[in-house]
């Protein structure tokens, strides 16, 4: 688990590397920001608030990387393609 501050905010970082590829996720208190490997299918029956990020090997990528899908939940939130992974974050907290 890695710390990632942003705006006064703390968020919990996870990698967890995998035979072919790294699940990245950066937990906020009201959802999530993660990589192409999760499906929204399932954050949407399950009514939580995720955000997707694609093409990112790192957690810096993640926060600069453009939203390019999201679960109604977040986008409830405020939320909407095309912001940064750093202004989802702070939309989830």
């Amino acid at each position: 688990m890695e710390t990632i501050e942003i705006g006064g905010h703390c968020f919990e970082g996870y990698s967890i590397p995998t035979a072919n590829s790294v699940i990245l996720i950066i937990k906020a208190p009201r959802g999530f920001l993660g990589c192409g490997y999760f499906s929204l299918e399932t954050a949407e029956k399950l009514g939580d608030a995720v955000v997707i990020v694609k093409g990112v090997k790192n957690f810096d990528d993640m926060l600069e990387a453009q939203v390019k899908g999201l679960s109604p939940a977040a986008a409830a939130l405020g939320i909407t393609s095309g912001m940064t992974g750093r202004e989802a974050l702070l939309k989830l907290v």
